[in-house]
């Protein structure tokens, strides 16, 4: 084996200037993986479920429920993966509908630390 090595040495040229490591984004091809999710969220604000500046999961948050809407949204692409349609389509989804929970937990997140020692009329605490 070590034979074999030593009869590539004049074969392989190293230039000293070159920068030979890897870009961590660029293994398993992220960086153009994730400019097509970029576009197709994009995409998706120029679509028909939007009027103006207002989308349809705007009205959903606007009635507490667009964590929930898109945890089911997650988990119905996940679900069918594969079965209907394409399913490269549906990884896609999958990934903005979770990146629109990461967004919407975080924004619930904030508001509960903010609202943590102001209880309003619409909150019990049933343990006192």
């Amino acid at each position: 084996m070590l034979s074999d090595l030593d009869s590539l040495d004049g074969f392989i040229k190293i230039d000293p200037d070159e920068d030979y490591t890897v870009d961590p984004m660029q293994k398993y091809n992220e960086k153009e993986l994730l400019k097509e999710i970029s576009d197709y969220i994009g995409n998706t604000y120029r679509g028909h479920y939007s009027v103006g500046n207002v989308q349809t999961l705007d009205l959903i948050d606007s009635v507490g429920d667009a964590e929930a809407f898109c945890r089911s949204n997650v988990l119905k692409y996940a679900s069918r993966y594969d079965r209907k349609g394409s399913a490269r389509k549906d990884i896609i989804k999958i990934i903005h509908y979770g990146l629109l929970l990461l967004h919407f937990n975080d924004k619930r997140e904030t508001a509960d630390r903010a609202n943590a020692g102001n209880p309003t009329a619409f909150t019990v605490d049933y343990d006192k």
